[in-house]
């Protein structure tokens, strides 16, 4: 039977949200420790069971993919020195020109996603000549029944207002170019991440994601 994720996982998340100092995290670092190993059993179990849909994931470390909880304050106002959340890159991240898979764990906001998240400039051209050219293979894709129930719209976040420079105005597939990410999400209660086939039930959501990876992909490959 397949890892499944304690609720002591989101107790101590939560005890963290209110506690969120290093005196506190010292004091009862077991509770993280037994959280991570949790988190890690859950990851090995997804990657193997994800991994018969798409073969790359089977190489990915399952510790090397999950996040740090330390947080990089260097250059920011906020000094909560701990992330509420456990999050885990499955062959996504930032500036990434690869599609991937996410899994983001926190009380309440749980959810995954996958696509390409903030690619760098260039690798975002060509996406989105990808997507000019291609645009009804991209469409059949969004609008397959199954994809659309589970992802109703593409990540919207820091849309261009206008058409980017070198794309026709009146290009069909203009809205679409205007977009900086190119990644779907779906939100999870937390019962759902806590479910005993939780592997089973995820992987076959992330499954959904696979054509639009593969169609994100096809440029670099």
């Amino acid at each position: 039977m397949s890892a499944t994720i304690s609720p002591k996982v989101f107790d101590f998340l939560k005890k963290l949200t209110t506690n969120n100092n290093r005196e506190w995290f010292n004091e009862n670092k077991s509770l993280y420790t037994d959280s991570q190993e949790n988190i890690v059993a859950f990851l090995e179990d997804l990657l193997t069971e994800m991994s018969e849909f798409d073969e790359e994931l089977g190489k990915i470390d399952a510790k090397k993919s999950l996040f740090r909880i330390y947080r990089d304050t260097r250059f920011s106002k906020d000094k909560i020195p701990y992330k509420t959340n456990f999050g885990a890159s499955l062959g996504m991240g930032k500036g990434s020109q690869k599609g991937g898979y996410y899994l983001h764990m926190e009380p309440g906001k749980s959810f995954i996603a996958g696509g390409i998240y903030m690619p760098e400039s260039s690798v975002l051209k060509e996406l989105r000549k990808e997507i000019s050219l291609y645009g009804e293979d991209f469409l059949k894709i969004l609008n397959n029944k199954d994809f659309k129930k589970h992802f109703p719209e593409l990540d919207q976040d820091d849309k261009l207002k206008k058409i980017p420079q070198g794309f026709e105005k009146e290009d069909p597939m203009g809205e679409y170019l205007k977009l900086k990410n190119f990644i779907v999400v779906y939100y999870l209660k937390d019962e759902e991440i806590l479910d005993k086939n939780a592997v089973k039930n995820l992987t076959k959501i992330f499954k959904l994601m696979k054509p639009l990876n593969d169609f994100l992909n096809a440029p670099f490959l």
